[in-house]
């Protein structure tokens, strides 16, 4: 036993944070957790799951419309705002106690308040100093604003979800997953939803297939797109209304802007100055393989790290950071192939290359592609469509990237990413048995190269 009151002071208890902790205080560790806001961090309050909720909520006007094909007879159904709001924070209040609970049976103990580091090996909260032989910062991002004129009239994904009243008119700047996915919500719950995106495609990192399937689909649903857009300055007007103005000299009238431009790492006020702890500009704190930054005892995982922004990602990452401290088995995570979802509708799920990286990487490849009407829209009348696609290395068969936009495409990538784990080779998705009928058995009977 050391001298120290703890081995590890987990500064942070969202998704990775409560992982590396309750993991840690398993194989031997005592451990201490501190946080300011709420447990369970981003994605169980602000993040991942309040805003699934509100997908599944704006996709039931699709429902009811194309239930009429089926025989239904049409129905004008209330959406209650308030309603969707209060069950929505009893589901987190739920959570809450599910991530207290894990770190209490695990044997950590809690701060509530703010920590600040005080030197390599002491962390304070509210009054009290706490010494630790190792301090691990993982305390996430926070939604950034570009500073103009009225950016105080916006709000960020932060405060959507706890909006007093629906507004009847939105408009959601910003091109990344939050970006689409909140415009797409708003659509969905009966808004006029406009989003606003400064340069000529949103989705910048995503195959350009998938980027333009989803602009055209997405303003099918009533989504009013605007590229090459940027905004000057906001005014709020007598009758609360917000007056946008863009560089072009146009302007917009609106009830809520919502800014979905980036998260920055959440580093201020953590007390980085009274140690070395190297960050970049943006704020990212610098780690090695190990999660060790530029001062020996501390470490740092997450979206605090700005390499893969992904709940599931810092999980990951906990689990090896656990593993290799206190558990001597040192070893390195393996950000290859990382599947994700964009929960825009229809969704978007993509593992692997895209078809632009791939070609950098690889030279030679084939694409086979495929776009259709799902066969559930033969009779509900919608013109949705449903995109689907690999990139193969011709020289060695190796599927590189699978990409889908269309319903549920994140449950069915989540499958197709294991299979890209193992080095999966196009001759072993042509050898699949397809399950018949389902959209996903596309990817297995997909036979010609639409591209080299």
């Amino acid at each position: 036993m050391s001298d120290y009151e703890f081995d590890l002071f987990v500064i942070g208890v969202g998704s990775g944070g409560v992982r590396a902790a309750r993991m840690s205080a398993a194989y031997g560790a005592r451990v201490a957790t501190a946080e300011d806001k709420y447990m369970g961090g981003t994605c169980v309050n602000v993040g991942c799951v309040p805003k699934k909720l509100m997908v599944y909520a704006s996709h039931y006007a699709e429902d009811f419309e194309n239930a009429q094909g089926f025989g239904w007879s049409p129905v004008k159904p209330d959406f209650d705002w308030p309603t969707l709001i209060s069950n929505k924070d009893q589901e987190i209040s739920r959570l809450n106690g599910i991530y207290q609970g894990l770190l209490d049976n695990a044997g950590v103990t809690h701060f509530d308040g703010r920590a600040r580091i005080k030197d390599a090996h002491h962390v304070v909260v509210r009054d009290r100093v706490i010494s630790t032989e190792k301090i691990l910062i993982a305390t996430g991002g926070w939604p950034s604003v570009p500073h103009f004129p009225g950016n105080d009239l916006v709000i960020t994904s932060n405060e959507v979800f706890h909006l007093p009243t629906l507004p009847p008119r939105t408009l959601v700047v910003g091109g990344g997953y939050i970006a689409v996915e909140f415009a797409g919500i708003f659509a969905g719950l009966g808004c006029d939803s406009h989003l606003s995106y400064r340069g000529p495609l949103f989705l910048r990192n995503f195959d350009e297939d998938v980027r333009q399937t989803v602009a055209t689909e997405i303003a099918k649903k009533g989504v009013n797109l605007h590229f090459n857009s940027t905004v000057s300055h906001i005014e709020k007007q007598l009758d609360g209304s917000l007056q946008v103005f863009f560089a072009d000299g146009s302007t917009h009238e609106t009830d809520c802007v919502m800014y979905a431009t980036g998260r920055a790492p959440a580093v201020d006020d953590l007390g980085l100055e009274h140690v070395n702890v190297n960050c970049r500009d943006n704020g990212a704190i610098i780690v090695d393989d190990h999660f060790r930054t530029s001062e020996p005892s501390i470490f740092a995982l997450g979206d605090v790290t700005d390499r893969v922004q992904l709940t599931p990602v810092a999980i990951a990452e906990a689990m090896v950071f656990a593993r290799g401290q206190f558990l001597q088995q040192p070893g390195r995570m393996d950000y290859t192939n990382i599947a994700t979802a964009v929960f825009c509708q229809p969704n978007i799920g993509t593992v692997g290359l895209t078809e632009h990286q791939a070609r950098d990487a690889h030279g030679e490849v084939d694409i086979y592609r495929s776009t259709f009407r799902a066969m559930k829209h033969t009779l509900s009348g919608s013109d949705e469509k449903t995109l689907m696609k690999l990139i193969v290395d011709r020289q060695t068969d190796k599927v590189l990237g699978v990409h889908m936009v269309g319903p549920e495409a994140g449950e069915i990538i989540q499958g197709i990413a294991i299979a890209l784990k193992a080095g999966a080779t196009k001759a072993v998705f042509d050898s699949t048995i397809g399950i018949h009928p389902t959209t996903a058995e596309e990817f297995v009977t997909m036979r010609e190269a639409v591209g080299d």
